[in-house]
């Protein structure tokens, strides 16, 4: 009689162990693969949104605000809508694009002692001995920056102030100190 296939030593899957089941395991991922570039290019494109995101926030958090209005005196009532008192807001110290400070000297020290950080002023040039004597408007619309402690000046040579202009302006400042007595009007 012919061996049956079940018990001949080399039949296919004689020696095989039992079947069991095989556990569950997340699938294995290859890092670097294909899609690695990709990966890396959507990462840094909101990395970049990020930052800008976060650029944006603040600008606008120090943002200009309402640099157009007038700043108030101590001792002026608030003006309407706002929360404190004129004299409790700072004055802005940040300079706009393109402005320079430029010390100018007012012959008159009295109308310097009038002026306060943040106010607006004309600085007129008259009695120039160049164009014979007529007054010219120099600066129209200059922030008071700052206006230095007088000094005991027996002289009366006037009082110094700071001004923010442009540069232009500033320019025109220095030459007509030069030649002419300077004053200011204010806003």
């Amino acid at each position: 009689m012919a061996p049956s296939a079940a018990c001949s030593p080399h039949a296919p899957g004689a020696d095989a162990p039992p079947t069991c089941e095989v556990p569950h395991f997340p699938p294995v991922r290859v890092r670097g693969g294909r899609y690695g570039l990709s990966r890396l290019v959507r990462h840094r494109r909101r990395a970049v949104a990020a930052g800008l995101a976060v650029t944006a926030a603040a600008l606008v958090a120090a943002g200009p605000g309402d640099t157009e209005r007038a700043r108030g005196r101590p001792g002026d009532p608030a003006p309407p809508g706002s929360a404190a008192p004129a004299a409790d807001r700072p004055v802005r110290t940040q300079r706009a694009a393109g402005l320079v400070t430029a010390p100018v000297r007012i012959a008159d020290a009295a109308t310097v002692r009038l002026l306060r950080p943040g106010d607006r002023v004309d600085v007129i040039a008259a009695g120039e001995t160049a164009t014979g004597g007529a007054a010219r408007v120099v600066a129209r619309g200059a922030r008071v920056t700052k206006v230095p402690e007088a000094l005991d000046d027996p002289a009366g040579s006037g009082a110094l102030v700071v001004l923010s202009v442009p540069r232009s302006t500033a320019a025109r400042l220095a030459g007509a100190s030069a030649t002419a007595r300077l004053a200011v009007t204010l806003w």
